[in-house]
């Protein structure tokens, strides 16, 4: 199992490492169905009309080769030819069609500046022709990176099919789409995938790997290793528990509504760390052999899967440098917390209110909870052993492991009463995911309190000012720019409620929360609501600063307002509004309440007149430049 941990290896090779130490250990690897392997196979089944060609394209790490081997030997393929070195091996099925599979595009086409040799070329100018012409005896399947796929077509050379197809594959990557109507070809992104369903299909395959009850049962059981001493069995325990998965699964579902994708490779690595982590032992992960020392020098607790899930047993440079845990650290659990979770941690277990809480989240937990070492560092540091840092810092660490156990201990009955969410940097991500998202995906309406909260947010940004209302969303611009921090020239107010063809409501758009923005029957705005910008949007409503998050987050806003308001400008246009001998300003101003109060400002004029001379300091007329004039 190391062999999926975050440990060095030659990433390019890693099914064939995994395959290799697997049948060393006399064990199956890790096997699970891959969410798009039915459709895959599917290409390549059926009639000649149906047969098409199929790219796996995505980042490294998302299972794109062992999805070729596994096609490969369901269409009939010989399982001892895929274990050659070649990247392209073909087989003919029983309808006669040949499929071509290119298991790694990169190792097939030649090295930046070496030449093309005729094999190579000919043999993609006939993929090309085959997803663009009318017959079918020939289907590929061809593995690549993003990157790697269309600079493999920029270095081809330019045949009229071959810059079809590269921009093709361009539109298809942009447009996240599937399919172009007329052409034999699917186009699947792994990247695009749910990260939250790869660790579900992850989870069962793991922890109902039979090599565990190998260990955990008969003679093994009574190994240090993995008796009921041990950490490993322990962490392995705590993986299967519910809570657990479900909490990492709220934090993987976070993840891809933030658009971070996390790959199968890195998955499989999250939890071979979350197993047998532990920063004193060799690649920082446990072999068997380290669980009795582990034990006897009483540093079980470094070995917590708690942490392990967040990469606290890996060097800062190592963790930075693997996504997964690098998305995970973003939520910052275990560095964000409450003056009530740091009072139960530190003062728990001597606070009348607070003691129960601390028995039943760290006395009771023999393994990671409050052990000798925990209380000993607790009594210096509230004793007054802060003014020695080193102890003060250990202690310090030790909080930062307790609280991300909190986080996967608090139940969800008191996930509200304990403030789960604010454990992590984002508040507003557990209303995000069980009253919008999951929300939306059941097809239900979302609360008028949570969408007045954003519209006030949204006002809030637009005009610069602390608005109140969440009623009407109003909109505002400045002489200079529309998208000035502070705007109090008035435009138009769009309101909430539907009135008009005017409506404001959160909506489900391209598997996403969607703001959508009607200014009437045809006219609307949409603004994707990624979990960033709900928590921006929300803390804005709350009086938070924007200064205070991103700056791209703010942009993005003010880009939806200057979307609107050409909207806005395209329904006038439409409507036919507009006095033109009258240019009226409405100054936005705000009532006590903080509710916004246009204030009108009329100015006549004839736009046929001609204009006034221009005149110098002794008011006398003077000729204007020629571009003037």
């Amino acid at each position: 199992m190391r062999q999926y941990g975050p440990i060095s290896r030659n990433d390019s090779a890693f099914e064939e490492h995994t395959l290799a130490a697997a049948q060393r250990a006399g064990v199956t690897p890790i096997l699970f169905e891959h969410p798009r392997l039915q459709d895959v196979l599917n290409s390549f089944r059926g009639d000649s009309e149906r047969l098409r060609s199929v790219i796996l394209t995505g980042t490294a790490g998302d299972g794109k080769t062992h999805l070729c081997r596994q096609v490969w030997e369901l269409l009939g393929g010989d399982a001892n030819r895929w274990k050659s070195d070649s990247s392209y091996l073909s087989l003919t099925l029983q309808s006669g069609t040949t499929v071509h599979v290119i298991r790694d595009l990169s190792a097939w086409v030649p090295l930046q500046g070496d030449n093309w040799t005729l094999e190579e070329t000919n043999l993609l100018e006939l993929f090309c022709r085959a997803m663009f012409g009318e017959q079918c005896s020939d289907c590929f399947l061809i593995a690549a990176n993003d990157g790697q796929l269309i600079e493999s077509w920029r270095r081809l050379p330019h045949t009229p099919d071959v810059l079809r197809a590269r921009e093709l594959f361009e539109n298809l990557l942009v447009e996240d789409r599937q399919e172009e109507a007329g052409v034999r070809l699917w186009f699947f992104n792994l990247s695009r995938g749910s990260s939250a369903e790869l660790l579900d299909r992850a989870l069962v395959a793991f922890l109902g790997h039979d090599g565990w009850q190998a260990c955990f049962t008969g003679e093994s059981a009574q190994r240090p290793a993995f008796n009921a001493a041990s950490p490993i069995l322990h962490n392995y325990e705590l993986l299967c528990s519910s809570l657990v998965q479900k909490r990492l699964r709220d934090l993987f579902e976070l993840c891809d509504f933030n658009g971070l994708h996390i790959p199968i490779r890195e998955i499989l690595a999250l939890l071979a760390n979350a197993v047998l982590g532990h920063p004193d032992c060799k690649d920082r992960l446990m072999l068997p052999a380290d669980v009795a020392k582990v034990i006897e020098n009483m540093t079980v607790a470094k070995a917590s899967a708690y942490s392990n899930l967040f990469g606290g047993n890996l060097t800062d440079a190592r963790r930075d440098s693997i996504g997964v845990f690098n998305y995970l650290d973003r939520f910052r659990i275990g560095h964000e917390t409450t003056n009530r979770i740091d009072n139960l941690l530190i003062f728990g277990e001597v606070d009348e209110e607070l003691r129960p809480y601390f028995d039943r989240f760290l006395t009771s937990d023999a393994f990671y909870g409050a052990d000798q070492t925990y209380r000993a560092a607790q009594n210096q540091y509230v004793e007054g052993a802060e003014e020695d840092e080193s102890k003060s810092t250990a202690f310090l660490q030790m909080l930062i492991a307790q609280r991300r156990a909190l986080f996967f201990k608090i139940p969800e009955a008191e996930a509200d009463e304990l403030h789960l969410w604010d454990l992590t940097v984002f508040r507003y991500a557990g209303e995000y995911l069980n009253e919008v998202v999951r929300v939306l995906q059941s097809s239900g309406r979302i609360d008028r309190g949570i969408l007045g909260r954003l519209v006030r947010g949204l006002n809030r940004v637009f005009v610069g000012m602390l608005v109140t209302s969440d009623r009407e969303l109003c909109l505002g611009t400045n002489l200079h720019s529309a998208s000035a921090r502070v705007s109090r020239i008035y435009e138009d107010i769009v309101s909430v409620t539907p009135r008009l063809g005017e409506r404001v409501e959160i909506v489900w758009n391209s598997n996403m929360p969607t703001l959508s923005v009607a200014l009437s029957r045809d006219i609307t705005c949409a603004f994707p609501l990624n979990l960033v910008r709900y928590e921006f949007l929300s803390r804005v409503a709350e009086g938070a600063l924007p200064g205070s998050f991103s700056k791209e987050c703010y942009e993005d806003v003010l880009s939806f307002k200057s979307r609107i308001l050409t909207a806005l400008a395209r329904r006038r246009e439409e409507d036919g509004n507009g006095d033109p001998t009258v240019l009226e300003f409405r100054l936005l101003m705000l009532d006590d309440n903080g509710n916004p109060i246009p204030e009108t400002i009329e100015v006549a004029y004839t736009p046929d007149v001609a204009p006034a001379p221009l005149l110098n300091d002794n008011l006398q007329p003077i000729s204007p430049p020629g571009d003037v004039a």
